[in-house]
């Protein structure tokens, strides 16, 4: 284990002024798997479909057909003006197999929460995707991990926020994206989003 090179988080937090949001994943792939350099970069994650749909109902809404990549400054446009911040829970990893799969990264540093909410006190939610992310921060938290689309009130050194754990983007969890985006839209509504 200890042969297996140790990767530092690629990209800075995305933190918009007044962020409300805090959505997290667990660590990105590999970078010849990026479209672009920031969070959700594969091309065939759903993330950025599932905010299409929701927000503009139209899963290609950040998608650039004909360059085949998502459009990065239409992205920090609408996670700026939606106040939804980003980064990962993990901040150096090991992959111990050549993919993204959180089943095969082995966490050795985790998120600093004190310093998010010292940067974003207006953080009243963190949105997990997937089950290691959730993990992290439930156990940061001293609360049992919710179950998937579930949320849990919780307090990390005197600051109160919900945490929703909503499925994985991932191509690989086995829900359409369309009930994926059911789920998160469920979500954005008990936050306070009209979507």
């Amino acid at each position: 284990m200890d042969k297996i090179k140790i990767e530092f988080h690629p990209f800075d937090p995305f933190l918009p002024e007044g962020a409300v949001v805090l959505m997290l994943g667990t660590f990105p792939p590999k970078p010849e798997r990026w479209s672009m350099e920031f969070y959700y970069p594969n091309k065939i994650n759903d993330m950025w479909r599932i905010m299409g749909l929701i927000f503009y109902g139209d899963k290609n809404h950040f998608w650039i057909e004909t360059e085949k990549r998502f459009d990065l400054s239409k992205l920090k446009a609408f996670l700026t003006e939606k106040k939804i911040a980003l980064y990962d829970t993990a901040t150096r990893v090991r992959r111990l197999k050549d993919n993204a799969s959180d089943k095969f990264l082995d966490i050795v540093e985790t998120i600093d929460l004190d310093e998010f909410f010292k940067k974003r006190p207006t953080v009243s939610a963190i949105v997990t995707a997937g089950e290691k992310a959730t993990g992290v921060i439930a156990e940061k938290a001293g609360v049992e991990m919710p179950k998937t689309g579930e949320v849990v009130c919780c307090t990390y050194n005197a600051h109160k926020f919900d945490l929703f754990r909503m499925p994985s983007s991932s191509r690989a969890y086995p829900l359409s994206l369309e009930k994926k985006a059911e789920a998160y839209r469920t979500m954005f509504r008990q936050i306070g989003y009209e979507v």
